[in-house]
This record gives structure tokens, C-alpha cells and sequence, in this order.
């Protein structure tokens, strides 16, 4: 499925957050958005997503209009993985991933045998299969991260969006969840916070600055020293990782 958004503003208490930013996301492709803390990355997911009520502007799903469609229609197309998965009450690793069936079912309806496998099986895709039984609220920051990214799968979305899925997060987590993620043969949405990793993972980026899209591109045009100092305040240096052919970016010492 392709994700098209065309024109969307956002103000949150008389503050415009989002300021008519237009993206697209092709069939099966893995795109990223990066900016500084308060850029309007989060705003604009929600607003996606239906958290949060854009003061105009288009988005679409394929043929669907995302804007106009129940949140049970919705969730019945996309799954989303945020960055902060707190719960005031406690479920099993297995009730938690089967909540991601509830867009697929009639009130009152039992979870049967296809549901169970369907569960099973996002489960076994983030390797938690051990883990089954288990309290959530017992588990580390990268577990529960996993069970949210297994929740969104058991939804068999055919887009996923992802709010910061890494932030927080070990190395060893980081990278699990965006290898199984960019395993999935689907359209992905991504806000993320490192920079290398989005240059490692997203086959296009866009640079958000102030609400609004800086650049766009490929990781190799959008990721230069140039557009880094600018929308980071950072200075670096950009080179070619020669094993794996991917974008290394070194941070250099503030003056």
C-alpha cells in the first residue's frame, strides 16, 4: 500500500506544530523522518494515525482516506509501534499481542484457533516465544518494545508506522526491531533519532525543521554536513562505511 500525505498543518494551544508538510510513502518501502526534539515528528504520526485531529490537509492509504475512516478501519490497515508502552494494569506477553486482533472482531467475539495462530506467530517474529506467560510490566525496556512491535504484527497491518520504536533502547534492541521490521515486505513510516541508523535502514528520508520538510531524498543526499549543522546545530563529518557500503556520520567536539 502507498501512503500519501498532501498539505498537513497541526496547531496544538494556538501553536502551529505542522506546517503543510506533504510525504509520501511508495508500496514496501521504508521511509524515515528525522529532526531535533519538537520538530512536529510525533505530531504529524499522530495525526496519521488518527491521535490527533490535523486542522487540514489529505491523507490517504492506497484508495482509503484515512482522515474520514473509523480508527477500527484504520487499525484494520496500519499498526503503530510508539516509544512509550507504560500500563497502569498488567496482562501476559500473549493478552497483550492478542489485543492486536481486536480490529478484526465483532463485539463479544471470541478469540478462536486462527486468531491464536496468528498470535503465535507474531510471537516467534520477535523472538519472545519464551516469554509468553510472563507479566509485561515485568519485562525490560526492549522486551515490552518487542511485544508492542509483535501487538502491531498480530493487526497483519499492511503499513506500519513507527513513532521513535528505538528510542531508549540498547544497540542489540535497536537493532532487532528495525531488522524484523525491514523483514516485513511492507510500507513503513518511521520517526527516528539516530541519524546512522536511518541512514542504514530507510530507502528515503525526510529532514523536518520547525514543523516543516528541510529536505528530502535519499540518505546519501539528504544526510550531508551542510543540512546536519543546520537543522542539528551539530557539526560532523560524513564517510562511506567500506564493509558494508552504508552512511557513517562522527560527531564532532562542540567548541
Amino acid at each position: 500500500m502507498e501512503l500519501n500525505v498532501r498539505d498537513l498543518s497541526v496547531s496544538l494551544g494556538g501553536a502551529s506544530i505542522v506546517n503543510k508538510i506533504s510525504l509520501q510513502v511508495q508500496e514496501k518501502k521504508f521511509v524515515g523522518l528525522l529532526g531535533p526534539n519538537g520538530c512536529g515528528k510525533s505530531t504529524l504520526l499522530k495525526s496519521i494515525y488518527k491521535v490527533i485531529k490535523p486542522d487540514e490537509g489529505q491523507v490517504h492509504l492506497s484508495g482509503t482516506d484515512l482522515l474520514k475512516s473509523s480508527p477500527k478501519a484504520v487499525s484494520q490497515l496500519m499498526g503503530v509501534v510508539g516509544q512509550f508502552n507504560d500500563l497502569s494494569f498488567d496482562f501476559t506477553v500473549r493478552e497483550m499481542v492478542m489485543m492486536g486482533r481486536t480490529p478484526h472482531k465483532k463485539l463479544l467475539d471470541a478469540d478462536n484457533a486462527a486468531d491464536f495462530r496468528i498470535v503465535d506467530e507474531a510471537i516467534r517474529k520477535v523472538g519472545l516465544e519464551a516469554y509468553s506467560s510472563r507479566s509485561y510490566l515485568s519485562l525490560s525496556g526492549g522486551e515490552k518494545q518487542r511485544v508492542i512491535l509483535a501487538r502491531a504484527l498480530a493487526q497483519q497491518p499492511q503499513f506500519l508506522v513507527l513513532d521513535e520504536p528505538t528510542n531508549h533502547l540498547d544497540v542489540k534492541y535497536q537493532l532487532q526491531i528495525l531488522n524484523i521490521v525491514r523483514s516485513l515486505n511492507i510500507g513503513v513510516l518511521a520517526a527516528l533519532h539516530d541519524l546512522s541508523l536511518a541512514a542504514k535502514y530507510c530507502d528515503y528520508l525526510y529532514l523536518i525543521k520547525k514543523g516543516k520538510v528541510a529536505a528530502r531524498g535519499e540518505p546519501k543526499e539528504v544526510l550531508t554536513r551542510e543540512r546536519i549543522a543546520d537543522v542539528f546545530e551539530v557539526e560532523c563529518e560524513i564517510y562511506d562505511i567500506p564493509v558494508t557500503g552504508g552512511l557513517g556520520i562522527a560527531y564532532l567536539a562542540s567548541k
